[in-house]
């Protein structure tokens, strides 16, 4: 009798790879990107006030950074797949709840994307940590960028040109993203993640771990450059669209100004040319000096909006070196036996952020106009220069030249993800 055979694609998961986590990275980038322009003029056009606005971004920003603590402590009662899952599911929810686009609907729906970003967040980079090796963080960050391109670069005009045309349009769409990011992660058959034993169990505390952050100047010092490199990103694409609307440039004009910033994505590849060629230090002070004057000088009482939308747009270009090496002193200090737990520490960026850059933005609109907030957010960018400056002039040099002269000499297809 004919013995039939078990494709080996079924009987074992293929090594997950830096493409595959990329091309998960995209989908999501689809998923926001097309929401990200979309959100802060729903919430403008709902609730009719920049400094209400900010306070729903505080408060959202407030319990998105429980949810993403809480994450490890879910992921020892619940396998860590099915907590990604349900962070996909929220997403579908929350666009979809979106879509009524009455004031409480667009607040609850800006809501439980939130809260799914962080979520699916922490999972993803814990996987990241699990199958790519140190040695290839600088080309995967790479490439989750270029592979994100599109979903940046055209999901903000798009988006916004959609929400005019039919509002709910963009949300149903992000809705279909979402779901397609959970199909291509079931089918990459991650698992709950690579199991490591330790000398002490796990404490009970969810929050015990952040002791031992705490203890590594390292991991603060990376932490720190995240949440600001996030902040001017909360600045560009919450405000920009606010202030376009106020200065009588359009509502699409955000949209667009996002659209065309994100094209340097493509450009990803270049910047991690000039990272391996000098150091993460040097690509970090550079990003942060330059996004932070720019951002300065948009913010100047000089009269002329479309100048400081330009400013600021120059500004995004040197926020995107930032998201090429910005993570890396982070990525390169955890230690592999503190995964989950650094990995919610370090997705906290997000949600620090999302608390600081409106909680700032609303104590600025109570003494100066709006492009106010551009100046408080290049100041805050130039003072992470001065402390970038305290990083090890080779911070990752031996590393990423590794990754260099591994990426000309060995093909990319078939390399496995792990040295």
């Amino acid at each position: 009798m004919h013995e039939r055979r078990i494709p080996e694609w079924l009987r074992h998961a293929p090594a997950p790879s830096v493409r595959g986590f990329a091309v998960l990275a995209g989908t999501e980038a689809v998923a926001r990107g097309i929401l990200i322009s979309v959100f802060p003029l729903a919430m403008y056009r709902a609730l009719q006030d920049a400094r209400v606005v900010s306070e729903v971004y505080f408060l959202v920003g407030l319990i998105s950074l429980l949810v993403g603590l809480l994450v490890p402590f879910a992921i020892r009662f619940v396998p860590r797949r099915w907590v990604y899952v349900a962070g996909n599911l929220m997403f579908v929810a929350g666009a979809l709840t979106a879509t009524m686009m009455t004031p409480l609907a667009t607040v609850a729906g800006l809501a439980l994307t939130t809260f799914a970003v962080v979520t699916t967040f922490v999972c993803f980079n814990a996987y990241v940590l699990d199958h790519i090796a140190k040695i290839e963080l600088g080309r995967f960050e790479t490439s989750r960028l270029f592979y994100s391109a599109l979903g940046w670069t055209a999901g903000p005009a798009t988006g916004v040109y959609l929400f005019h045309w039919w509002p709910p349009a963009p949300f149903l769409i992000a809705a279909a993203a979402a779901f397609a990011m959970m199909v291509i992660f079931l089918v990459m058959r991650l698992g709950n993640g690579r199991l490591i034993t330790r000398s002490k169990s796990p404490p009970a505390n969810p929050f015990a771990y952040l002791g031992r952050f705490f203890a590594q100047p390292r991991l603060i010092a990376g932490w720190i450059f995240a949440v600001i490199r996030s902040s001017g990103w909360w600045v560009y694409v919450v405000y920009l669209p606010i202030y376009a609307v106020q200065s009588g440039l359009g509502e699409q004009l955000g949209g667009i100004a996002l659209s065309l910033s994100n094209a340097a994505l493509f450009l990803t590849p270049f910047m991690l040319r000039f990272v391996q060629r000098n150091s993460v230090r040097a690509a970090v002070r550079t990003g942060f000096l330059l996004s932070g004057l720019l951002f300065v000088l948009a913010g100047l009482p000089h009269g002329l909006p479309l100048f400081a939308v330009a400013c600021l747009m120059m500004g995004s270009f040197f926020l995107i070196l930032l998201d090429v090496s910005g993570g890396l002193p982070f990525l390169l200090a955890v230690k592999p036996s503190e995964r989950t737990e650094m990995s919610a520490i370090y997705s906290s960026f997000r949600d620090v952020s999302g608390i600081v850059t409106p909680g700032a933005a609303w104590l600025v609109l109570l003494v100066a106009p709006l492009p106010g907030i551009f100046v408080a957010g290049g100041a805050a960018l130039i003072g992470t220069w001065v402390l970038a400056g305290k990083l090890h002039p080779r911070l990752g040099h031996a590393r990423m030249s590794m990754e260099g002269d591994t990426a000309r000499k060995v093909p990319t297809a078939g390399r496995p993800s792990r040295a």
